[in-house]
């Protein structure tokens, strides 16, 4: 893990400063970041692996955190969303520089029922759900006109409301590990791991950096 350049030297942490919750932790450390003013503090890189195991990474927004787990909202058919139905586990990792501090959540991913992923369609900009309506996500195509003019032919087909696609909707990643990780001085860095029980309840433990 590296650490940049940093305006900020935290507070050291141990399982006994965080909360015994690792998602109000979770919750806490991203009003952390939203407060510092960092860009995009919900950003997080998802890993996924399809059937054979290969994995693949990219930066998607957290849109809602509660006791469920993360969700985000994405195309089906992305290579994220095929990972995900062959193999539905997934891990994720914040990271805010500026605050020397990162955390990591892994576990199984379930996919949003529709009224869930209906809801919050019904909440973006026209243009983002132009954008998705348009877009097949990862599939080839010419050029950029192209991509436009299915944006324009949808945004005249449909001069009201723009239908959910069915190619598109959330999911939720269930965290049964969360680490929460901060720089500190010659790289000896705090971490503390949390890991779900079998009962549902949580232990947390300090890892060496």
């Amino acid at each position: 893990m590296l650490a940049a350049a940093s305006i900020h030297r935290p507070m050291p942490i141990d399982p006994e400063t965080l909360d015994p919750d690792p998602i109000r932790q979770l919750s806490a450390w991203l009003a952390d970041a939203t407060a510092a003013g960092l860009a995009l503090p919900n950003a997080f890189a998802l890993a996924t692996a399809d059937g054979d195991g290969a994995p693949s990474v990219r930066f998607v927004l957290l849109r809602e955190l509660d006791a469920g787990g993360l969700r985000y909202y994405t195309n089906r058919g992305s290579r994220k969303g095929r990972d995900v139905a062959v193999n539905p586990w997934a891990s994720a990792a914040f990271w805010w520089p500026s605050l020397d501090r990162q955390a990591r959540v892994a576990g199984p991913v379930r996919q949003l029922p529709d009224d869930a992923s209906a809801a919050y369609w019904a909440t973006r900009p026209r243009g983002s759900q132009l954008s998705a309506a348009a877009s097949s996500q990862g599939r080839e195509i010419g050029s950029r006109a192209e991509l436009q003019a299915l944006v324009d032919e949808l945004d005249t087909r449909f001069p009201g409301e723009i239908p959910l696609p069915g190619t598109w909707g959330g999911y939720v990643l269930i965290p049964h590990l969360v680490e929460f990780w901060e720089s500190r001085p010659d790289r000896l860095h705090d971490r503390v791991e949390y890991r779900r029980g079998g009962d549902g309840t949580w232990s947390r433990r300090r890892l060496q950096p």
